[in-house]
């Protein structure tokens, strides 16, 4: 589910100067905007400039699952109150938001695949920018993280490799063990890249202002990118290069679709949820974060180690708690960050450099105007766990914003 609930490289003056060649001789605007970014003065209140969009705090609204939709995959009018209502996050991304059948891994999710969907999704984005809000869709394939009970005609779940994971699953049956998944032959890659080109395709007739590939927390491109997961000998595993190929291949169908400037992509390094590790994580993720820096994309969302990382990942010899600073001089456009942050940590985060702007998750939950209460110190309210998942109003919708005198 979205999360927020729960090698050193710089851009060498040899790609920098082709860089420049490609574009007739002019640097290119996402350069321009990266300098530009982290030149002004800036905090969690001060503008940013995200690709195409300029957005007027730091404060992003992080995608949060809540299982409001209808069976069929649709969201309601209260999903548009309930995004309208935090319209003044600099940046909303949306819950997870799956890109085709196969990709469901949870009941009431939404999904961005079907005209209904774009139609049920429509008068949600219309209510944020109604409201003066931007919000980007986050695209998600759960791959092994689902049950045949999600997939058509009873099917396994897919994944890089025939690796499953533990625990349970909960379906509209109840909660069922997480079944052994089926690796994706080679001649079925192209056409789950092909989902996602599609829902990036939907997602912009529905009105959003750009796309985020939910590459993090164990879902399928993390699936493919970490060997913890990918066992594959093929072209689609094994070395970082080829380990990394399907992450990448997807990125370059969205950026076909939007552009580079109304792309963006999130990444967990530290992340254990859904039973995932890696080797060499910081080689790993070097390595993806260096490639997708040469795309020219609207921003990288990273997330640090949160608590159940700290916790589970000690018991693996390869874990370790990487901070976004290790990746900033690898990726020169804007970087966002999330984690269980307070308002002095991301302000501290944003002074030193380490990031351009943070992503919030359960502070939205119970605080729409979670802006506004970072702004003037006020208090923030504390959510009611049981809701988060539980449908309807209560806990969803009924948090209400601060009484302005």
């Amino acid at each position: 589910m979205g999360s927020g609930q729960r090698e050193d490289g710089c851009l060498t003056r040899s790609r920098l100067a082709a860089a420049t060649d490609r574009a007739g001789g002019k640097a290119l605007p996402w350069l321009a905007r990266g300098a530009n970014n982290r030149g002004m003065s800036k905090n969690l209140f001060s503008s940013l400039r995200l690709g195409a969009i300029e957005i007027p705090n730091r404060v992003v609204m992080a995608p949060m699952t809540r299982c409001r939709a209808t069976p069929e995959g649709c969201l309601t009018a209260l999903t548009a109150e309930y995004y309208r209502q935090r319209a003044g996050a600099g940046l909303i991304i949306s819950e997870a938001t799956q890109v085709s059948q196969q990709g469901i891994g949870y009941p009431c999710t939404p999904g961005i695949y079907t005209r209904e969907h774009v139609e049920a999704w429509k008068p949600v984005v219309r209510a944020v920018h109604d409201a003066g809000g931007k919000m980007y869709c986050q695209l998600w394939h759960c791959g092994r993280v689902s049950h045949h009970e999600f997939q058509a005609g009873g099917v396994a779940p897919v994944s890089s490799s025939a690796v499953g994971k533990g625990g349970e699953v909960y379906t509209y049956t109840g909660p069922k063990p997480y079944p052994e998944p089926r690796a994706l032959e080679m001649g079925e890659i192209a056409g789950v890249i092909e989902q996602y080109r599609h829902g990036a395709k939907m997602a912009q007739e529905a009105g959003f202002d750009g796309v985020e590939l939910h590459g993090a927390n164990g879902y399928l491109p993390d699936q493919f990118l970490r060997d913890g997961v990918n066992r594959r000998t093929d072209e689609w595993g094994g070395s970082i290069e080829n380990r990394s190929r399907f992450m990448l291949e997807v990125m370059r169908a969205l950026v076909a679709v939007w552009g580079a400037d109304r792309v963006g992509v999130r990444l967990s390094p530290c992340g254990t949820f859904n039973d995932m590790s890696d080797s060499q994580p910081r080689a790993t993720f070097a390595y993806v974060v260096k490639a997708l820096g040469g795309m020219g994309l609207a921003y990288l969302h990273i997330m640090e180690a949160m608590e159940g990382d700290l916790k589970h990942g000690k018991g693996w010899p390869s874990w370790e708690s990487i901070p976004v600073s290790y990746f900033r001089p690898m990726f020169t456009g804007p970087l966002i960050t999330n984690a269980g942050f307070t308002k002095e940590k991301a302000e501290a985060y944003i002074a030193r450099g380490d990031c351009d702007a943070v992503a919030f998750g359960v502070p939205y939950i119970a605080n729409p105007d979670l802006v506004e209460r970072f702004r003037t110190g006020a208090a923030l309210a504390v959510p009611d766990v049981s809701t988060f998942y539980a449908g309807g109003a209560r806990g969803y919708t009924d948090y209400p914003a601060m009484v302005k005198g």
